[in-house]
């Protein structure tokens, strides 16, 4: 779990502990959040969002692949052989008989990784999950308008973790502003911001971490921009979201997926 970068600054990863997967309420440490799970949120469908994946060590990801997910650097313990992850995915409550439960065979954390930028990692299954994946945007051209944020993290800082799924819709901030809110803390060529700056109310939170951003392309297929990654609490005015861009890595992310 990552220490603040400085007081009430949190990557969205959970520390889950003795809360477990089964329980009502479980809890990463990375992520903004608002009034309702994935703060501000409401509850997502069944089906909705099937690339959607929970992670054991309480983070969230997406299926990059059948047998891979995409999720944070800070949400992994470096690279290698790892069959401790377990990822839950094709359902939306947490709890359901049908979900479909796959053991974690490697661990590919960002190279150079070192808690500032870079925030994504790859982790392979031991078998493929039978459900669509999310494609991942290998341009700027979407980086801009609404996007969809979605998690089993914190409705509000310090909360517990939700056993259902729930989502969100959170407009783009332009570097400019982000910069504003987080100084030099912002790495604006491998992050991208997004939430309400002057009300806040919506974002991701704790537990969030290492799920997904995304928006619909063109062709209305989800095309996914950001990695939930660090902010300042959760859904606080004057501090939007901070996610890594997807686009930064697409290249590297397909070579390490190709490799792993």
């Amino acid at each position: 779990m990552k220490s603040p970068k400085k007081y009430g600054v949190i990557r969205r990863l959970l520390a889950i502990g003795a809360v477990t997967l089964a329980a009502v309420s479980l809890q990463p440490l990375s992520a903004h959040a608002a009034p309702a799970p994935v703060v501000g949120g409401t509850r997502a469908a069944q089906g909705e969002f099937p690339f959607m994946v929970r992670l054991s060590m309480g983070c969230g990801g997406a299926l990059y692949t059948k047998s891979i997910v995409l999720t944070a650097a800070h949400c992994v313990n470096g690279s290698g052989s790892n069959t401790s992850i377990t990822a839950t995915a094709g359902v939306v409550d947490l709890q359901s008989s049908s979900a479909v439960k796959v053991k974690s065979t490697k661990v590919l954390q960002a190279p150079g990784y070192n808690g500032k930028g870079k925030d994504w990692a790859l982790i392979k299954l031991a078998r493929p999950i039978e459900l669509p994946t999310l494609k991942i945007a290998t341009n700027t051209a979407y980086n801009n308008g609404d996007f969809t944020v979605a998690g089993w993290g914190a409705t509000r800082e310090g909360g517990g973790q939700q056993r259902y799924l729930l989502k969100a819709t959170v407009p783009f901030v332009d570097d400019a502003t982000c910069q504003r809110a987080y100084g030099s803390d912002l790495v604006p060529g491998d992050e991208i911001c997004a939430g309400f700056v002057t009300q806040g109310g919506v974002d991701t939170c704790q537990g969030d971490s290492g799920g997904p951003m995304f928006r619909k392309d063109d062709t209305g297929a989800y095309l996914q921009v950001g990695i939930v990654s660090w902010g300042q609490g959760c859904a606080e005015p004057g501090y939007p979201g901070v996610y890594s861009e997807v686009s930064t890595f697409a290249a590297d992310i397909a070579r390490a997926a190709a490799g792993l």
